[in-house]
């Protein structure tokens, strides 16, 4: 195999795909990307064996072939180079390893066979459909951050996706929970994503999509079945595996009777619950909420650092209420809303709040209250 290439089409490209490989491998094969020559292009390959991305990148071939090398040393050593330098790529069939040229540098890496390199078949895609990137990142960024991280319950760790009809409408929602908190946001479903399974994408795989995602005004092609789903950004390919398992109920979840109504400015409130919530402890982390008519005061109280109290003035009516929240659950959600104005909707001390803007984004979360 004999390749030359730009470095910055390369470091770009080495960008997208070394990010999946685990820094720790068993197999020593998983921490090397695939390079392959052909026609006029260079594919890389990478995979942990639940996630693979691949990318063509246009390079002059001297002598179509493959190998593969240690991923986060030859983006390392890439990264490193020159601006405008050119890379040479050599292997010669036998050796078992490979040289790279640029400049005066010289690299001599070790290299594995291409044919050892695992290939994770997709198998067939029952559903394909095309989203603008920009809609993809809303639905990711407004359900995240309340993805659970806890291992036991696997199925909360990744965000389920699936269609549902909305008053006539065919919606496409994105849902995730923690337990604690819940995310939902919706989007009117594309052309071809009508009648999809449920499925829910893994916490890894979420994060590099996210990460894919460099023009918001790009098309990204989803393709899906119920164990996998692959995403197409140009010449960026995402395949992973989906988790198997149940997602919850969540609509049993989402209160639809809280009739206590308050309204708040999103960023001061924001700001007066990361001013009082500086002295809770860190395993706590309990805001109290107490609301009396026209009037919200914030307070924590620790009993080794002191107390904090602020006070603001809100649109409320409903009976006198004092509820607890984590902070960090709070100033999460806050920053997730669109409109200068936050809805809740309560009902008592003990019961979920419902979370939304107050203009009515497509976006609503729930919050579980703490005792405070």
């Amino acid at each position: 195999m004999k390749v030359t290439l730009e470095r910055a089409a390369l470091l770009k490209s080495l960008g997208h795909v070394h990010r999946v490989v685990e820094r720790r491998n068993t197999i020593p094969i998983l921490s090397n990307v695939l390079l392959q020559a052909n026609g006029t292009s260079l594919l890389l390959k990478a995979t942990d064996l639940d996630l693979e991305i691949t990318e063509s990148v246009a390079a002059d071939i001297g002598q179509a072939g493959g190998t593969t090398l240690p991923a986060h040393t030859l983006y390392d050593i890439v990264r490193k180079l020159p601006d405008g330098a050119q890379v040479s790529l050599e292997a010669s069939g036998d050796a078992g390893q490979l040289l790279l040229r640029s400049g005066r540098s010289r690299f001599t890496l070790q290299s594995l066979p291409d044919t050892d390199f695992p290939d994770m078949a997709a198998g067939d895609l029952s559903h394909k459909f095309t989203l603008p990137a920009g809609e993809l990142k809303k639905l990711i960024e407004k359900t995240q951050f309340a993805i659970s991280t806890e291992e036991t319950r696997y199925y909360l760790n990744g965000i389920f996706v699936h269609t549902i009809d909305v008053d006539g409408h065919t919606m496409l929602r994105a849902v995730a929970t923690d337990g604690h908190r819940l995310a939902r946001v919706e989007i009117p479903s594309p052309a071809g994503a009508a009648g999809m399974p449920g499925v829910i994408i893994p916490r890894k795989a979420v994060a590099e999509v996210q990460k894919l995602i460099e023009d918001a005004s790009a098309d990204v092609t989803i393709e899906m079945s119920s164990t996998k789903a692959r995403f197409t950004f140009g010449d960026v390919v995402l395949t992973s595996k989906l988790i198997d398992g149940t997602f919850p109920d969540y609509g049993r979840v989402i209160p639809s009777g809280n009739d206590k109504r308050l309204i708040v400015e999103r960023e001061p409130f924001a700001r007066a619950v990361d001013r009082v919530s500086t002295i809770s402890s860190e395993r706590g982390r309990a805001v109290k909420l107490s609301l009396t008519e026209g009037k919200l005061t914030l307070s924590v109280t620790n009993p080794d650092s002191g107390s904090a109290t602020e006070e603001l003035e809100v649109d409320y009516d409903a009976a006198p209420l004092d509820i607890g929240f984590n902070a960090k659950y709070l100033l999460d959600i806050t920053s997730q809303l669109d409109s200068d104005t936050a809805l809740f909707k309560l009902a008592d001390s003990g019961s979920p709040t419902v979370v939304q803007d107050r203009d009515g984004s497509s976006a609503l979360y729930v919050l579980m209250p703490m005792r405070v």
